[in-house]
C-alpha cells in the first residue's frame, strides 16, 4: 500500500515537473524573440511548440495548462501593441491556445505520431486564431490593418498560408526531434 502511494506520488511529481518546465519555456519564449518573431506587419509565433510537446508528454491536462499560459502571454504581450483591441478578447488570445493542447493530446493518443500531432496542433492554432479574429474582432482588425472589411477573409487566408506553413514546418521538425530524443511511448 505504501509503495503504491509512493509510486503515484513520484509520477505526480514527475508530471508536475514536466508541465512546470514546459510552462517555464513558454513564459521565457513569450518575453524573448524565440516566441514571437516580428516580420514587418506579420508576427510569427513558435509558442505553440511547448503546448504540443506538453500534450504529447503529459496528455490533455499538460497541453491545456501550457496552452493557457501561451494564451495569457499572448493576451499580455498584445496589450501594449496595436492589436490590443483584437487580442483583449479571450476567444482570440486564449481559447485557441487551450485547444492546441486538447487537439494535440487527442491526435497523439490516436496516432502515436509526433509529426502528425505537430502539424495538426499548429493548424489548430492558426485556424482558430484567424477564425476568432474574423468572427469576433473583424472591424477592429480591419481598422488596425487598414484594410476593407470585405477583403478581411482573403487577408486572413494569406496570413494563414504564409505564417501557418512556416510555423507548421518548424513545429514538425522540433516536436518530432524532442519526442524522439525523449523516446516516448504511450501507455
Amino acid at each position: 500500500m505504501q509503495i503504491n502511494t509512493q509510486i503515484k506520488s513520484q509520477i505526480s511529481v514527475k508530471k508536475l515537473t514536466r508541465i512546470a518546465l514546459l510552462s517555464a519555456i513558454a513564459i521565457f519564449m513569450s518575453f524573448t524573440p524565440f516566441g514571437y518573431i516580428q516580420l514587418g506587419a506579420i508576427r510569427i509565433t513558435f509558442m505553440h511548440i511547448p503546448v504540443i510537446i506538453a500534450a504529447i508528454v503529459e496528455g490533455m491536462l499538460g497541453g491545456i495548462i501550457v496552452g493557457l499560459i501561451f494564451g495569457v502571454s499572448s493576451l499580455i504581450s498584445n496589450l501594449s501593441g496595436p492589436l490590443a483591441p483584437v487580442f483583449i478578447n479571450p476567444l482570440v488570445s486564449i481559447f485557441p491556445r487551450i485547444m492546441i493542447g486538447i487537439v494535440s493530446s487527442i491526435v497523439y493518443k490516436k496516432s502515436k505520431n509526433a509529426s502528425v500531432t505537430a502539424a495538426l496542433g499548429t493548424i489548430t492554432n492558426t485556424v482558430l486564431v484567424l477564425s476568432m479574429i474574423y468572427f469576433f474582432a473583424a472591424s477592429a482588425f480591419s481598422n488596425i490593418r487598414k484594410i476593407a472589411i470585405e477583403t478581411l477573409g482573403k487577408f486572413l487566408l494569406i496570413i494563414a498560408l504564409k505564417n501557418g506553413i512556416l510555423e507548421m514546418l518548424v513545429a514538425v521538425i522540433i516536436v518530432t526531434a524532442v519526442v524522439k530524443a525523449l523516446n516516448l511511448k504511450i501507455e
